[in-house]
């Protein structure tokens, strides 16, 4: 019997950049983490030292002794080429300032990233690195597996810059990284917890099978690993019902949430969360309508590991002064500070 399945890795589905702190933490806050489908490519090379050979020879020429250490594995090197210039990736992976400008109105702002500031001279463009994440098919018979249908590849701790000449011409400004890569426990089981061997990441890279990509998303992202809570009250008015939960859930708005055990059944099933009224409470709109009382109930909610849309996050006034990893003013006990925003006043 077989003991795997033998599947190709084809093509690039997804990369997921996630800023690491000094020690190798993965930071989840609004723009630490990136993932997009728009990348080229994605290569990296094992990096060997040599062992060192020793031969030793008699008096008459001949061999007498040899020896050669094996070779070891250093590192990896890596190079990353993404189809534009993309100035939010670009800034994660390689420093500098996001330059953004308010595209709504000054009582309701909609700051948008159009623009990118290369590190400053003497700064180190990689800070204190990322981690890096991809995804391929696993394609079984000239197509996709049945089961666990992605390779998952890890790259826990990467120090990239910008690299190779940028020519503005008829034809793609290309945007390349390149670097090294080293192993960082620190990873653990990822942002979502879905990387399954976080003993693992004490190496340079690894893979492993998947049944999850983060298909379709762009953007920056705030991720969660499975979320659950004990449901010990519900409520129901017109289709609009309110469940309240004994300890603090962690859901928001927009979350799919699964509610099973109740028994009020009307209320069990998988909803969208509509709000968030309280830390121990969540509202959803159910397919019947009718009033349920404020009572007591037993039941769980369950929210799957998943990503949440940063659709903004504070920009900040023009300045000299950043806070930026690789700075050589960076003080890792402040904010990190990498956004410059417009001076152009958006109703004017």
């Amino acid at each position: 019997m077989a003991t795997q399945e033998y599947a190709a890795s084809i093509q690039g589905v997804s990369i997921r950049v996630t800023r690491l702190d000094a020690s190798g933490n993965l930071l989840n806050a609004a723009g630490d983490s990136y993932t997009t489908s728009g990348f080229m490519r994605l290569s990296f090379t094992p990096e060997y030292e040599e062992g060192d050979e020793i031969t030793e020879k008699g008096a008459d020429g001949t061999v007498c002794v040899t020896y050669k250490s094996p070779d070891t594995l250093k590192r990896i090197t890596m190079e990353l080429a993404i189809c534009e210039p993309d100035t939010e990736l670009t800034q994660l992976i390689s420093g500098g300032l996001l330059l953004r400008k308010n595209l709504g109105t000054y009582a309701s702002p909609d700051r948008k990233s159009i623009g990118w500031s290369s590190p400053a001279t003497g700064d180190d463009p990689a800070g204190n690195g990322v981690a890096i994440e991809t995804w391929s098919f696993a394609i079984i018979d000239g197509k996709k597996a049945s089961t666990l249908p992605y390779f998952h590849w890890v790259f826990p701790y990467a120090k990239l810059r910008l690299s190779g000449d940028r020519v503005i011409e008829n034809g793609l400004l290309a945007t390349t990284f390149e670097g090294y890569g080293l192993g960082n426990t620190n990873f653990g089981d990822g942002l979502d917890e879905r990387w399954e061997f976080p003993v693992a990441t004490e190496r340079p890279y690894s893979y492993a099978r998947s049944y999850w990509a983060p298909t379709g998303r762009k953007g920056f992202l705030r991720w969660h690993g499975d979320l659950s809570a004990s449901v010990n009250n519900v409520a129901r008015t017109s289709s609009t019902a309110t469940l309240t939960t004994s300890a603090a859930h962690n859901f928001e708005t927009g979350d799919t949430v699964v509610v099973a055990g109740l028994t009020s059944t009307a209320l069990n099933g998988t909803y969208t969360i509509a709000s968030v009224p309280t830390t121990t409470t969540f509202t959803y709109t159910t397919t019947t309508a009718g009033t349920i009382a404020s009572t007591a109930d037993s039941g769980t909610a369950d929210v799957e590991a998943n990503g949440r849309q940063v659709s903004d996050f504070a920009s900040e006034g023009s300045t000299t002064a950043y806070n930026v990893p690789g700075n050589e003013n960076y003080n890792a006990d402040n904010a990190t500070d990498f956004i410059i925003a417009s001076t152009e006043d958006p109703t004017s």
